[in-house]
């Protein structure tokens, strides 16, 4: 990614912070804690239902796969802790419109942790789809496409892990 282009995504993702020049400021040392709700939504992602979708819980398959069914959206791929999360950056507003059971839109104003742009291997939050431009966020509609998929599979696949 050019330097230019690098500078102004982060910008664009500082600037959801009341004090952009502290999430930059985060950013240099690795993540921001950023507030959804004015520059991007995000729906929170069990991993495994997103590995059913991806048919594959291989890093390498579900970076492809989220590329290929997102297009043009940003991921976080949250690999600490006991639950393993992905959070589909999208619009401003889903919130309002997010009706996909068992799946949470975090409520605005929910602090998010945003890793830098160039934070894409594991461990720790890190980016599994990096945002490709300014305003670049996953279509709400594609991410209820995938979380029903992951569902479909979980149900059908014997001995599947259930999160939801």
């Amino acid at each position: 990614m050019i330097d230019q282009a690098r500078a102004a995504i982060t910008n664009w993702l500082a600037s959801a912070h009341d004090t952009p020049t502290r999430a930059r400021r985060e950013f240099d040392v690795g993540i921001a804690l950023v507030p959804t709700g004015t520059k991007f939504d995000a729906i929170r992602l069990p991993a495994p239902v997103v590995h059913a979708a991806a048919g594959s819980s291989a890093p390498e398959a579900v970076v492809a796969f989220l590329a290929e069914g997102l297009k043009v959206g940003a991921v976080i791929h949250d690999a600490y802790g006991v639950g393993v999360w992905y959070y589909a950056l999208v619009p401003p507003g889903t919130y309002d419109h997010w009706r996909v059971p068992g799946v949470e839109c975090l409520a605005p104003g929910t602090w998010l942790g945003v890793p830098r742009l160039d934070f894409l291997p594991r461990p720790g939050p890190h980016w599994a789809l990096p945002p490709r431009a300014v305003g670049s966020v996953c279509d709400a509609r594609a991410v209820a496409a995938l979380v029903l998929r992951g569902r479909d599979r979980l149900d059908v696949v014997p001995g599947a892990e259930r999160t939801l």
